[in-house]
């Protein structure tokens, strides 16, 4: 009788057991970094979080709970770091801990945990004559404290994606026509600058022409994805590398970008097949019109009129236990966000792929801000815009100030895609 009742004891603690899952992971205290509207500086958080798994450890992502919150192992290293770097934590005990934990599992609740466990390696495909306040994804990394590497042309054709988990495209052009600025930039040192930069690359390269080595470029960067690596996007870099991969055998480029006329057909052979995430779309052959295609709602030019004190788009809610990975990608403190142009400022919806997934749009509108997709055993998430905080970018316009934007929702969003490369592999199934 007695061996009877042990074995049935041992019965229910492993019952227990498994349905507690990280409830019994915290039986140490824990440090809780809170990504609600009490987090002094969010930005920040996320650089404190990647720092934790820079050193080995490993951070609890706590999906929907208190604005996406992390919990780590409390350490009076990590605490001192939050501390330097102006991040609000809390020390809780394990039986806090483990409160939390229950109330995050709970099935009437639309949350989760998502344990990190390494520190993604991240790179930034950039120009070498790139400054850090180009590119809104560079500054939250650089203001975050997130190390990257710039990889350029070279070093993608040459295979050294490979050696990276994450991959941002800085506001690149990826058809060869120097981001259309020629109407209204032609005679400017810097766009002179950078086409002779371009063509010495594509000929170095043993390429004729810049958008055939832009073409290559952008294979290559889909080689990667397809490979399991993680692609992230915005601006321009999103609607032109689709446009890119859709006319690879098409010549779009006017004889002011690459020495000779477009193909009149160039429109009919584009191939929508091989793109990510668009299709359908038709090209904007005027070449000094400052648009690639009707992707882009609304239109760089004429530059729309629109309220920028009525500009916001929403975020979707998904399901945090069915849907990890978007609702990792959506993580933020408001669901409501303020909108923000760019060359390329959303996309238009009845041109994405029904694979893709929409994340974020302008209610109302046929104007779609956020979107993610799966290619091979990679993803790709393309985010319109150009500066989150920045409402109208301007050539020349001064960078943008993250020390007074800490709280900044649209860039939430961008350092939700660094940390996503950090979760373990099962969880980002789809």
């Amino acid at each position: 009788m007695k061996t009877l009742l042990w074995n049935t004891g041992r019965l229910r603690l492993a019952l227990l057991m498994l349905l507690a899952g990280p409830v019994l992971l915290s039986a140490q205290a824990k440090l809780l970094i809170p990504m609600d509207l009490s987090q002094t500086d969010h930005l920040k958080a996320y650089g404190i979080a990647y720092w934790v798994l820079e050193k080995g450890g490993e951070v609890d992502w706590l999906l929907n709970y208190r604005g996406g919150s992390f919990l780590c192992d409390d350490a009076t290293p990590l605490a001192t770091e939050c501390r330097v770097r102006g991040v609000t934590f809390r020390e809780i005990s394990a039986a806090d801990a483990a409160t939390i934990y229950a109330e995050v599992r709970r099935d009437d609740n639309n949350m989760d945990v998502v344990r990190l466990e390494k520190a993604p390696k991240i790179a930034v495909y950039v120009p070498p004559t790139f400054k850090p306040w180009d590119d809104a994804v560079t500054m939250a990394l650089e203001y975050a404290e997130i190390p990257y590497a710039k990889v350029w042309d070279d070093e993608v054709l040459a295979g050294k994606l490979s050696e990276y988990d994450w991959l941002h495209l800085h506001h690149e052009d990826f058809t060869g026509q120097y981001g259309k600025f020629y109407a209204n930039y032609r005679s400017a040192p810097w766009y002179i600058e950078q086409q002779t930069l371009y063509e010495a690359e594509a000929k170095k390269l043993g390429f004729k022409k810049v958008s055939e080595e832009k073409k290559a470029v952008a294979r290559a960067i889909k080689d990667y994805v397809g490979n399991g690596g993680f692609m992230f996007a915005m601006c321009s870099a999103t609607d032109s590398y689709d446009i890119a991969l859709a006319a690879e055998n098409d010549d779009i480029c006017d004889v002011m970008y690459d020495g000779d006329p477009p193909d009149r057909n160039a429109q009919q052979k584009l191939d929508f097949s091989k793109t990510l995430a668009f299709e359908n779309f038709t090209l904007d052959m005027n070449p000094l019109r400052y648009e690639y295609s009707d992707i882009d709602i609304p239109p760089s030019d004429p530059p729309p009129i629109r309220d920028p004190n009525t500009d916001y788009f929403t975020l979707f809610e998904f399901s945090a236990k069915y849907d990890p990975v978007p609702t990792m990608l959506t993580q933020d403190h408001v669901n409501i966000i303020k909108g923000f142009m760019g060359q390329t400022t959303a996309f238009r919806k009845t041109l994405i792929k029904k694979t893709v997934t929409i994340m974020a749009e302008r209610e109302g509108t046929d104007e779609v801000k956020y979107i993610h997709g799966n290619f091979g055993r990679g993803t790709f998430t393309f985010y319109g815009g150009h500066d989150p905080e920045d409402y109208q970018h301007a050539v020349g316009d001064p960078p943008t100030d993250l020390s007074l934007h800490k709280n900044s929702p649209g860039y939430r969003l961008i350092l939700n895609n660094v940390l996503f490369p950090a979760a373990k592999k099962k969880q980002q199934k789809t």
